[in-house]
């Protein structure tokens, strides 16, 4: 594996880490949403992550294409947002007969949101963030020590 193959992957994970973030930040931003463009109330979000190996967008096949070599095809690239999921499961019911959304029995259905469940996805995707930035700063580290060595 090459510096750039590293920094390639470390890159793929920071941007699906980050988008993993925001639909995270969107479940907790609607907690309370009873109504939604769709109908009925929010339903909570999930990004599913796939490896992906070289394909034609990644920096790693067009740095050896300039270079014309050939790509490994058993080297993985990294990792991709495959798909936003929806939860369909029901949300818990609250009793609340004056709330514009409640039903004939008065009973409104809230976002299927656990809250200590999103914080937890939270805090493993910073970390696993935080984890990509280390790995790009340590083979930044390598790659300036390898060029100190030609002076």
């Amino acid at each position: 594996m090459s510096f750039f193959d590293s920094l390639n992957t470390s890159a793929t994970a920071l941007t699906a880490q980050s988008l993993r973030m925001d639909i995270i930040s969107q479940n907790m931003a609607n907690i309370d949403t009873t109504r939604t463009s769709e109908g009925g109330p929010y339903k909570r979000k999930t990004v599913i992550f796939k490896e992906i190996s070289d394909d034609k967008n990644s920096f790693r096949y067009m740095f050896n294409t300039a270079l014309n070599n050939k790509l490994n095809d058993s080297t993985l690239a990294g990792v991709k947002v495959d798909r936003i999921a929806v939860d369909n499961s029901e949300g818990p019911k609250e009793y609340n007969p004056s709330h514009p959304d409640a039903d004939e029995n008065g009973y409104v259905e809230k976002p299927n949101v656990n809250v200590v469940e999103e914080m937890v996805n939270m805090i493993s995707a910073n970390r696993a963030y935080e984890a990509n930035i280390t790995a790009v700063n340590v083979t930044k580290g390598m790659i300036n020590k390898t060029l100190e060595i030609g002076k």
